[in-house]
């Protein structure tokens, strides 16, 4: 079993950037995490760059908008800007997997969607390989929930991805989409290298397109993480992440950083 390095979307601060860039990276630096998951980078690399080489960070996973030309998120409007720039800030940054992080459920709902979706991320892995990238993609519940002849779509379309792309499985998301994240892991195997590591209270119903999404320190919700870190074997990173807290968003990052550290052994 692989011990995954212990990092942080930071999404999960991105009120805190958009005020303080440099500041908050500090912030969050002091909490002791020295990887960090970047987003929205493309337009910002030069300055994500300067505050992590500054506060010693680095973002071996990163998420972009690969799939889609536009997707319409709960949290706004994601655009995909073309694959080159994508890769060339991702070279900036020193990142290694860029990760699709959004494909509305609308785009799900037949197998010529979930083809299509296949096809274009194995177009965006053979640009990534020739510069040295991977890229992958991140799971919200409506991929689980929504499902064709008895099969969640996003295992139909792991199915249809080239060997060389990648998954990061958000814990949290898969238990609301109504499965079981230990054995959807053990499902999807060694294509897994990285797991959003997201607690909260799981009701029926729960949905990422419904907002607040209010959650949770890590190990303080109905999410089994413990038993999906053991069953990711081949995870290289545990990622933090909240889309949404009602609390002080460092204190929370630090309280799941504390409870993965211990769960992890390290």
């Amino acid at each position: 079993m692989t011990t995954p390095q212990i990092s942080v979307q930071l999404y999960s601060i991105h009120e805190a950037l958009d005020a303080d860039l440099d500041g908050s990276l500090a912030k969050l630096a002091e909490t002791g995490l020295t990887t960090v998951e970047a987003f929205d980078f493309v337009r910002r690399a030069d300055a994500l760059k300067a505050s992590f080489d500054r506060y010693g960070l680095s973002s071996p996973t990163a998420h972009a908008v690969l799939i889609e030309k536009e997707a319409n998120t709960p949290d706004g409007l994601l655009t995909r800007p073309p694959a080159e720039e994508v890769f060339a800030a991702a070279q900036t940054l020193g990142v290694q997997v860029v990760i699709d992080p959004y494909v509305p459920l609308d785009h799900w709902q037949t197998l010529e969607d979930v083809q299509r979706n296949a096809d274009r991320l194995n177009e965006a892995s053979a640009k990534a390989a020739e510069l040295g990238l991977k890229v992958g993609y991140h799971n919200h519940d409506h991929e689980l929930s929504a499902t064709l002849d008895g099969t969640p779509v996003l295992e139909l379309f792991a199915r249809l991805l080239d060997p060389a792309v990648v998954l990061e499985v958000d814990l949290y998301w898969a238990a609301a989409g109504g499965v079981d994240p230990v054995a959807l892991l053990k499902r999807l195997g060694d294509r897994v290298i990285a797991v959003h590591v997201k607690d909260g209270p799981i009701k029926p119903g729960t949905s990422s397109r419904d907002l607040p999404r209010t959650q949770q320190p890590a190990g303080t919700g109905d999410v089994p993480l413990a038993a999906a870190l053991e069953a990711a074997t081949s995870a290289q990173y545990a990622v933090i992440e909240f889309d949404h807290y009602e609390g002080d968003i460092f204190a929370g990052i630090g309280e799941s950083y504390a409870w993965l550290r211990k769960t992890l052994g390290q």
